[in-house]
């Protein structure tokens, strides 16, 4: 893969070589590869199928993720959030000591390990949310709560220029990988002042299916305004958001 330079930006194919725009410029790559049916077929590629495979239940896994969470990663993903997050599925299926190669999945993987993903690479809430928050995940009542104590913005609020007012968002979401359905609760604080103020405590509670055999996610994220004339904008909108899965227990 090469990028191209100069002045005329090529999008196309010429001979072998094809030229096309990406979210990193202008690049051109050679054409070549190994024929699909031979993929699909020979035994030489047995380990590539089972890796496909793995990668496409990755997928698809991702995209039901993204789904239940869409009130919130509407407003906060980055755009190359989809690959990050199917990268991570991968490792998750591939904790899966259960099945066999190409049979993985992530029911049987280890789903926790998506905790501390960021959906907004570019405005992480780990440098944006600085007061302590408790998270917890209550299988049994089926309640994932976020408890944040009182504390000041301008101190613990990592907020861009121009914000003036931010908001706390949660997402509570119980998720069938299976039949790809899923259950979801989204919460929202006040909108806040970034001020020197001491805010009250915080405590959001979303609530799912109790006693759910299903993996349970818990995501927190802030939402940036700016106040102009008594009407709150959202600031850029939303590239300084943040959201991130604060608790995960796949069960």
């Amino acid at each position: 893969m090469a990028k191209q330079s100069g002045i005329v930006k090529l999008e196309g194919t010429i001979g072998n070589i094809s030229f096309y725009k990406s979210q990193d410029g202008y690049l051109a790559r050679e054409k070549g590869g190994v024929d699909g049916a031979r993929i699909a077929s020979d035994p030489a590629f047995q380990r590539t199928r089972e890796n496909g495979s793995e990668f496409g239940s990755a997928g698809a896994a991702g995209k039901i993720l993204r789904t239940a969470f869409r009130a919130l990663v509407l407003s906060t993903a980055d755009n190359r959030m989809v690959g990050r997050l199917t990268r991570e599925m991968v490792k998750v299926i591939q904790a899966d000591a259960v099945n066999t190669r190409g049979q993985r999945n992530v029911i049987d993987g280890e789903a926790e390990l998506l905790q501390g993903f960021e959906f907004n690479i570019s405005g992480k809430l780990s440098t944006t949310l600085f007061a302590p928050y408790t998270p917890s995940i209550n299988r049994v009542t089926g309640e994932l709560s976020v408890n944040i104590p009182s504390f000041v913005p301008v101190n613990m609020i990592g907020a861009p220029s121009g914000a003036t007012h931010f908001k706390i968002n949660t997402a509570g979401a119980e998720i069938d990988f299976t039949n790809g359905t899923y259950v979801v609760d989204t919460q929202s604080s006040v909108e806040i002042p970034v001020n020197g103020l001491a805010t009250a405590v915080i405590d959001l509670v979303n609530s799912v299916t109790a006693n759910s055999v299903h993996p349970l996610f818990l995501a927190v994220g802030i939402e940036f305004y700016q106040e102009v004339n008594g009407v709150k904008y959202t600031l850029r909108n939303g590239s300084y958001n943040s959201l991130a899965l604060v608790k995960v227990d796949g069960n």
